[in-house]
């Protein structure tokens, strides 16, 4: 589509996403409410959409509730015909509770949001090869959540599982146990206790198998991708596809839409909240942002505290002052995200000394 220009009023409008319908509604540049209507979840419905809110005047914004649910799509072809688009937060309970809840009293409340400055999230574009990462890892999360559910069905089975069978088996490492139970023979009659707990086992363990493979082929596909993404993330020292992929997913496609590394650090939740009273000055863990970011950038900290010469000499320097575990770890996970943001918008990362590791502090 191409964008249309009007000599009318400046509107910002709002839209309130569900599964099947869209509800759109437009207010002018002091917040009163002009128009509201209903349009389809199509892509007809979206071009509908637009057309509509520019025939009330000059769009200078459209905030859209859940740009990464129902209204992803939306918020693209917004995105592509040239509409600044907005991503607002669903109302808060208070607000709820003293204004009510319906559809078009939500669209109206995306559009003042906008207007009023207090939603400005640029939402995650969604068309390129981050997001097609982020997809195939709904798949493999799925499947070694499914592994793991498989193997702890085997050793639940095995705890009570008559003694002929726990010997045959006992002492085994998991990858050998798992070989052993896929040839197991438990023969046709099922009725016997023995024979009903060996095909019950055997099929745990095939299904462990094909899960094997499947994460095996998801990684092959998903790898060569995070490389074509972000290879510079993948140079940092204990960045591997996994976190590469799941910090990517977290940024998005366009991560310049993070104004500095401290909005990142505040997206991973690894920005300290300041939680100081009279003399006491002190922050405190923030337990908001992307728990899997978070989780990510945990797990590259344990990698360099083991290997990282350079890590390990600032934990020690760091112990020495008085400082728990808990609280270097948090100081690390703060550095690690800077790292990261440099990485992610392709920012020339600076020669890093020992000393650099302080400020993360």
């Amino acid at each position: 589509m191409t964008s249309m220009t009007h000599d009318g009023p400046q509107i910002t409008g709002g839209v309130d996403t569900h599964g099947l319908t869209h509800h759109a509604a437009v207010i002018d540049p002091v917040g009163r409410p002009l128009a509201d209507r209903k349009f389809p979840a199509t892509v007809r419905g979206y071009r509908d959409l637009l057309a509509w809110m520019r025939s009330h005047g000059e769009l200078t914004a459209v905030g859209v509730e859940g740009t990464g649910a129902y209204g992803a799509e939306l918020a693209r072809v917004l995105t592509a015909a040239g509409a600044t688009v907005v991503d607002v937060d669903r109302p808060d309970r208070k607000t709820r509770r003293m204004k009510g809840k319906s559809d078009p009293i939500d669209a109206y409340a995306a559009a003042t949001a906008v207007l009023s400055g207090r939603a400005t999230g640029i939402p995650k574009s969604r068309d390129g090869v981050v997001e097609a990462v982020r997809v195939l890892r709904i798949a493999r999360r799925s499947a070694v959540k499914s592994r793991t559910q498989a193997m702890n069905q085997i050793r639940g089975l095995l705890v009570a599982a008559p003694a002929m069978l726990r010997e045959q088996v006992a002492g085994l490492d998991k990858a050998v146990l798992i070989r052993t139970l896929a040839r197991l023979r438990p023969g046709d009659d099922l009725s016997r206790p023995l024979a009903a707990t060996r095909a019950s086992l055997r099929r745990l363990a095939r299904r462990h198998q094909a899960l094997d493979a499947e994460i095996a082929e998801l990684d092959t596909e998903i790898g060569p991708l995070v490389k074509q993404a972000a290879p510079t993330l993948l140079e940092l020292f204990g960045v591997g596809p996994e976190t590469a992929g799941q910090l990517l997913a977290s940024a998005g496609d366009n991560p310049e839409r993070m104004r500095s590394e401290g909005a990142f650090a505040h997206l991973a939740g690894v920005a300290p909240i300041p939680a100081s009273s009279g003399r006491t000055h002190r922050h405190r863990l923030n337990r908001g942002g992307d728990r899997a970011a978070n989780n990510a950038l945990h797990t590259i900290v344990l990698t360099r505290m083991r290997c990282d010469e350079r890590t390990r000499a600032y934990v020690e320097r760091r112990t020495k002052e008085g400082l728990n575990k808990k609280y270097i770890m948090r100081c690390l996970k703060r550095f690690v995200a800077r790292e990261v943001y440099r990485a992610l918008t392709s920012t020339p990362t600076e020669r890093i000394t020992q000393t650099d590791l302080a400020p993360a502090a």
